[in-house]
């Protein structure tokens, strides 16, 4: 069975990266993402944004782009860009309360300026 795990998306960075530097090496960079959904409000007629904010994560990979390193050097808080991804679902025990939890992540795969 053939699948597909690819998200495009044109938005604007809600925070400046977060970086992280493995002890391999590696190397990560974080940042909040959001994009704009239209959508008419029924009871007005209007349209109106509905933004929508993701997590995003870029890495240095160890054949291929540095996205980690490009996304430390050029993506700021407010800019506009388009990326593209896959999704990734992370699942940890929550420490206080023993819950489960999840979250859903943009792993980048590519970018271009806007």
């Amino acid at each position: 069975m053939a699948n597909l795990n690819k998200v495009m998306l044109i938005g604007r960075l809600t925070r400046d990266p977060e970086v992280r530097t493995f002890g391999n090496g590696g190397k990560v960079a974080r940042f909040g993402f959001a994009v704009n959904n239209r959508r008419k409000n029924q009871q007005t007629g209007q349209w109106e944004e509905e933004p929508v904010f993701l997590d995003i994560e870029a890495f240095n990979r160890q054949t291929g782009r540095q996205l980690a390193d490009q996304v430390e050097q050029y993506f700021k808080k407010g800019a506009q860009f388009y990326l593209e991804g896959h999704l990734r679902l992370d699942s940890w025990q929550d420490k206080n309360d023993g819950s489960k939890r999840s979250r859903l992540v943009i792993v980048l795969d590519d970018f271009q300026f806007l």
